[in-house]
Parts: structure tokens; C-alpha cells; sequence
């Protein structure tokens, strides 16, 4: 029989618990979550820092283990909350690269890291660098939670410690400020009530 989504999180929730008599089951947490948490720092900062930063998001889990709410149940947006504060210490960076994917001309110098962020928020306009850029840290991290995470609105609430209304006005911004840049809204082809 499969995990369901719900076993998967009670799981989590029961290896953290159990990692704090039993530090090594915290390898159990790591295993089933670092893919996905590098994959998502690694489009937003690229594959320099993203080696770094997961680990980091890692580190710093286990040593907050013991303040781990167990009723959110998945450690998916406690770890995904976790990397958006490691890389907001990096988003001077983050900002400058979207600036110079806006400056690059050619198809050819978009590919690595610009390609994956591009790719990723459906949108591969010259003009997503200045329109991510341009949004303020908060409306940034909610929209790329969404589009590169794949979380889902509460999710990005536990994430970032904020309301759910919180969310859904930060993304509602994010939104149009890229859509007036791109005319185009880089989350139109994803589920728009992920509540």
C-alpha cells in the first residue's frame, strides 16, 4: 500500500519526534525532502548556491527539530520556510540575476539558471528578470513558493509564517506585476485555488 499524502505527514511529524531521542532518524527527513528543496533554491539562486543553501535548510532543521510543530503534520513548509529565509540572505544576488537575464539578448546566453526560472514560472519573456525584480521580497517569495515550490497557498502561509489572506494578496500583486510586465500571468496554467 502507498503513502497517501496525509500518512506521509503524520510520518514526518513521527520521525522528527523520534530524531530528538534518535538524532540519526533526521536522515529519514532529509532524504525524503532535500531533492525538492534544492531543486527550488537552485531555480532561484542557481546551482552554485543551491549545494549550500539546501544543506544550510537542512542544518538549521535539525538543529530547530524540537520547536517542529508536529500538528502541521509535513515538514515540506517548515523546510521550504527554512530555505526562503536562507535565500533571502542571498536576494540581493537572486535580484541581480534577474536583472542580467533582462539585459541578455540572445536565446543561447539563457541557458542554465535563467532557462530554469523561466521554464518554471511559464513564462520565457526577456522581461521576467525586471518583473521578478521588481517585486518587493515578500511578493517575490509567495510567487515563487507557488510556481518553482509547488506548494500550496497554506502551505506557503506555514512556510513564510504568514496568514493565508496574507498569501493571497502578496500572490494577487505578484501577479500583476508580472502580468503588466509579460502580459502574461506566470501561474495562469496552475491551479488557482491550491487553498
Amino acid at each position: 500500500m502507498t503513502h497517501t499524502a496525509s500518512a506521509l505527514a503524520a510520518d514526518d511529524a513521527e520521525v522528527i519526534a523520534a530524531s530528538l531521542r534518535e538524532p540519526e532518524r533526521f536522515a529519514e527527513i532529509f532524504d525524503r525532502h532535500y531533492d525538492d528543496v534544492h531543486r527550488y533554491v537552485d531555480r532561484r539562486l542557481g546551482a552554485d548556491a543551491a549545494d549550500d543553501i539546501a544543506a544550510e535548510t537542512f542544518l538549521v532543521a535539525f538543529r530547530k527539530r524540537a520547536g517542529f510543530d508536529a500538528a502541521r503534520g509535513s515538514a515540506r513548509g517548515w523546510l521550504y520556510g527554512i530555505a526562503t529565509r536562507l535565500v533571502g540572505r542571498h536576494r540581493r544576488e537572486e535580484v541581480r540575476r534577474y536583472r542580467a537575464t533582462a539585459r541578455l539578448d540572445e536565446p543561447a546566453a539563457h541557458e542554465g539558471h535563467a532557462d530554469r526560472v523561466t521554464a518554471a514560472v511559464a513564462a520565457a519573456d526577456a522581461g521576467l528578470g525586471p518583473a521578478l525584480a521588481a517585486l518587493s521580497p515578500g511578493d517575490r517569495d509567495v510567487l515563487l513558493l507557488v510556481a518553482l515550490g509547488d506548494l500550496s497557498y497554506p502551505e506557503v502561509a506555514a512556510a513564510l509564517g504568514v496568514r493565508y489572506g496574507t498569501v493571497c494578496s502578496r500572490l494577487s500583486r505578484a501577479r500583476r506585476t508580472v502580468r503588466a510586465a509579460l502580459g502574461t500571468d506566470p501561474t495562469d496554467d496552475m491551479e488557482h485555488d491550491r487553498g
